[in-house]
């Protein structure tokens, strides 16, 4: 199981929010691109990079802190927030994102998601944020009525690289992974899916690990307050 390290960008810093509010945010490193250095030497195998900002504005707002990044680590990124053009995925793939997570995109527009997927097949993750089991866009303002079962059904046979699952009223909040309806998800399709959303420890990984169905996890605000070491839990998970 992969483990993701993860970057949320919002002002051109790298933060963490309570349960998806902008108004709720820590600022950890004022240096996205010192943070991703420094993932990157404890050996992980991929970053995770949000830009916030973009998530509610529809387009690009980091791009910057973003640019940083992708100049400063070999190790491959997967990029969301604000991606809702077929130009924006273009341009950010161009760029040297390994991977673009389209999520109000997914919802709103899934064909989008299909043209992208037939073009860079592999190199497109849907990104799912639910909230009781119902997929929220813009920036988690929104809530819509799709589940994030059915939404998976839509891409089934899409070539989608990842499903990233995130429950959001535990994103931020050190209570756990919402690990059974993130397994029931990846039982659920053929898509790997990636857990995220309130990992807080070494155990949580753990029993992620342990339902033999769950790709990946990604973890932020417990690597940035030291309850995960990144190298440690790498070698755990190995």
């Amino acid at each position: 199981m992969i483990l993701y390290p993860a970057i949320d960008l919002k002002d051109g810093a790298c933060v963490r929010l309570r349960r998806g509010d902008m108004d709720q945010a820590t600022v950890f490193n004022d240096s996205p691109g010192a943070q991703a250095a420094a993932f990157a030497a404890a050996g992980c195998e991929w970053i995770h990079v949000v830009d916030l900002n973009g998530a509610f504005a529809g387009e690009a707002a980091n791009a910057a802190a973003v640019e940083d990044i992708l100049d400063v680590v070999d190790v491959p990124v997967q990029l969301g927030g604000g991606i809702r053009t077929m130009e924006a995925v273009r341009h950010w793939l161009d760029r040297g994102v390994a991977r673009v997570i389209l999520g109000t995109a997914a919802v709103k527009n899934p064909d989008l998601v299909r043209d992208a997927c037939r073009e860079w097949p592999d190199r497109v993750a849907v990104g799912m944020d639910a909230r009781d089991g119902f997929v929220a866009v813009e920036g988690w303002a929104e809530q819509s009525k799709v589940t994030a079962v059915s939404m998976a059904e839509q891409f089934a046979d899409a070539r989608v690289a990842a499903i990233i699952y995130t429950d959001i009223d535990r994103d931020g909040m050190m209570g756990g992974a919402n690990v059974g309806a993130t397994a029931g998800l990846a039982r659920a399709t053929d898509i790997p899916v990636i857990a995220s959303g309130g990992v807080s420890s070494l155990d949580d990984l753990l029993q992620i690990k342990e339902q033999g169905v769950i790709a990946g996890a990604i973890s932020g605000r417990a690597l940035y307050d030291g309850r995960i070491d990144l190298s440690a839990a790498i070698k755990a998970l190995g």
